[in-house]
């Protein structure tokens, strides 16, 4: 088995905000809806309850988004997405979902420092004085599909690794040193 690489080999900006790409990062995309494993099957692969709409559930460097009524982002080391399928299967045994791993298929940055809220707004429809601890946000940076949540003094945006190359240069312009935000 190769060593998995990430997107952009982890690249990184230092602007009035730090913007790195951290991955790899290992994602599985659960569809479900309605089960009565549903909670198990969470806890089992990530260790976190299921998330109320609009929100990310973070245990660590383990998580759990909202993303849609009947689809959540389980976020986790790379090397543990193998595990956390079969104890998602585990769980739910017979009852319908759909878990895949796509962690190949996503990227994940880090927006870091005291203005990382600058970039974001720069980028994004969103309110971000008003995005809350815990809620994550699925809106568009520019032209393209992001998914993005405060976490640890800074952001984690996931966008589809397709994609990659083009986020990064959309956030280290954002994080031009004298681009700040008044």
């Amino acid at each position: 088995m190769s060593d998995p690489v990430s997107a952009l080999r982890g690249a990184s900006y230092d602007g009035f905000a730090t913007v790195r790409e951290i991955g790899p990062v290992g994602m599985i995309t659960l569809r479900a809806k309605g089960l009565k494993t549903l909670d198990k099957a969470i806890k089992a692969a990530v260790g976190t309850k299921v998330p109320a709409q609009r929100r990310v559930e973070v245990a660590g460097d383990r998580a759990c988004g909202w993303m849609s009524p009947d689809e959540y982002l389980l976020v986790m080391p790379y090397a543990e997405v193998t595990p956390a399928l079969a104890a998602i299967a585990k769980a739910l045994g017979s009852e319908h979902h759909l878990a895949v791993d796509v962690s190949d298929a996503r990227a994940v940055f880090r927006v870091e420092g005291d203005r990382a809220d600058h970039v974001l707004s720069k980028l994004a429809p969103a309110d971000l004085d008003r995005l809350a601890l815990g809620e994550l946000r699925r809106t568009r940076a520019a032209q393209v599909a992001i998914a993005f949540w405060r976490q640890d003094g800074g952001y984690t945006l996931v966008c589809f690794r397709s994609v990659a190359g083009y986020v990064m240069g959309l956030l280290t312009n954002a994080a031009q040193p004298g681009s700040e935000l008044t």
